[in-house]
C-alpha cells in the first residue's frame, strides 16, 4: 500500500466495506479489549509516521556478525525471528514446558554468511540440538512436535492418533489464512480487499464453530494445548487490522473465540512471549530488526 494514500480516504473505504460485514468484527473488538493488558513489554504510543520507532528489545545477528558461543550446558539453542509468528510458536512451546534454552535472533533480510550451516532454508526457527553435533531442526511444527515428543511434561499433542491426527488437520486449515494477513496489509483495490476480508472471516467461523462443537474453553480442553498454540501469534496480531483502519468495531459474534482468547491472554507461556501491537505494527512498516551483533538471550 502506496505511504501516499490520504489516511482519511483509507478510513471511509474500510468503513463502507464493514457496515456490510455483520459478522467481520467482533474478534478486532475482542483483541482490542485484551492487547493493552499489562505485560512484561513496554506499552507506547503508536507510531508516528515521521518518527518509526521500536521499543522492544530485538537484537538480531546480521551479516558480518560472528557466529555465538554458548555456555557450556545441553540447552537447547533457538534461532529466531522476535517478529515471525512461525518462531513463536516454538517460544511458546518451549516455554509452556518449561524447557531451559538459549534464543539467537537472526535478521531475515540481511541473514549472517554462517546460518545456513545451522538452517540448511536459512529460514526461522531453527532448533540446534546440542547432544548431536552439528544437527538442526527446521520447520515450525516439526520443531514443535520433536519437543512435545522428547520432553514428557505437560504433554500439549493429544496421546490419542485420531484426536492428534484433527488437531494437526485445523492447523493445516488455519495454515490456508495465514497469508491473508500480509494480503491484507498491501491490498491494492476494493475489490481485492473484500475478497480477503470474505476469507478471513469465513475461516475463523471454522474455529468458532470448532470451539462450539468441542464445548471447551481451549482447543485442547481445560487448558491450551498443541492447537492453541499453534494458530496464537497470528490471534496476537490481529489487531494490526485495526491499526490500519485507526478504529474499533463493536460487534457481538464469536462469542467462542472471545472467550479462547481471553484464556490464553492469561496463559503463562503467552505472556511470556507476548508482544505489544505497537511494536508488532512499526516492525511491520519499517522492517526495522534493531541489529546488534553478539545477541544471546538465556
Amino acid at each position: 500500500m502506496s505511504e501516499n494514500i490520504n489516511k482519511l480516504d483509507i478510513l471511509r473505504a474500510f468503513g463502507k466495506m464493514f457496515a456490510f460485514q455483520a459478522n467481520a468484527s467482533k474478534i478486532l473488538s475482542l483483541i482490542s479489549k485484551h492487547i493493552k493488558r499489562t505485560t512484561n513489554h513496554s506499552v507506547v504510543n503508536r507510531m508516528s509516521a515521521s518518527e518509526p520507532k521500536m521499543t522492544t528489545k530485538s537484537l538480531h545477528l546480521t551479516k558480518g556478525s560472528s557466529q555465538p558461543t554458548f555456555p557450556d550446558n545441553e540447552n537447547l539453542r533457538l534461532y529466531s525471528m522476535k517478529y515471525c509468528p512461525y518462531a513463536h510458536r516454538a517460544h511458546l512451546v518451549l516455554d509452556a514446558k518449561n524447557i531451559p534454552y538459549h534464543t539467537v535472533f537472526i535478521n531475515l533480510t540481511e541473514k549472517p554468511e554462517w546460518y545456513q550451516k545451522v538452517s540448511a532454508l536459512t529460514k526461522v526457527p531453527a532448533l540446534e540440538l546440542p547432544e548431536v553435533k552439528g544437527d538442526s531442526l527446521i520447520e515450525s511444527l516439526i520443531i514443535c512436535d520433536y519437543i512435545d515428543e522428547k520432553y514428557p511434561q505437560n504433554q500439549l499433542n493429544s496421546k490419542d492418533s485420531l484426536e492428534k491426527a484433527r488437531d494437526r488437520i485445523l492447523v493445516q486449515r488455519f495454515e490456508t489464512l495465514t497469508p491473508v494477513f500480509g494480503r491484507f496489509i498491501y491490498w491494492k483495490n476494493e475489490e481485492e480487499k473484500n475478497k480477503i476480508i470474505e476469507k478471513l472471516y469465513a475461516g475463523l467461523t471454522i474455529f468458532e464453530t470448532e470451539l462450539k462443537e468441542r464445548n471447551s474453553k481451549f482447543f485442547g480442553g481445560e487448558k491450551p494445548k498443541m492447537l492453541d498454540y499453534m494458530i496464537w501469534p497470528w490471534f496476537e496480531r490481529f489487531e494490526l487490522l485495526n491499526f490500519l483502519l485507526e478504529q474499533k468495531f463493536e460487534l457481538n459474534h464469536f462469542s467462542k473465540l472471545s472467550t479462547w482468547f481471553d484464556g490464553m491472554m492469561k496463559d503463562e507461556a503467552v505472556k511470556k512471549n507476548f508482544i505489544n501491537i505497537d511494536d508488532h505494527y512499526r516492525f511491520v512498516k519499517t522492517r526495522n530488526y534493531d541489529n546488534v551483533a553478539g545477541c544471546i538471550e538465556k
